[in-house]
């Protein structure tokens, strides 16, 4: 039973942290016209951490 390594897992995660906070701060600055505080992006980040690494988890590489 072969899953991803840590390394791959914490970069997907971190990259999907990054790229959901982004999309909640244009998302927020368009329908309020002020930038999205840092630490409302930080908590959205977050919690879009937890489901993407417990996925990661589960999906083991193709085999050759």
């Amino acid at each position: 039973m072969y899953h991803l390594p840590f390394w791959q897992r914490l970069l997907i995660t971190v990259i999907a942290m990054l790229f959901v906070s982004w999309i909640a701060g244009r998302v927020w600055l368009s329908i309020l016209n002020f930038p999205l505080p840092s630490y409302i992006g930080g908590f959205v980040g977050g919690l879009t951490a937890l489901p993407v690494w417990e996925f990661l988890k589960r999906i083991r590489p193709r085999e050759a």
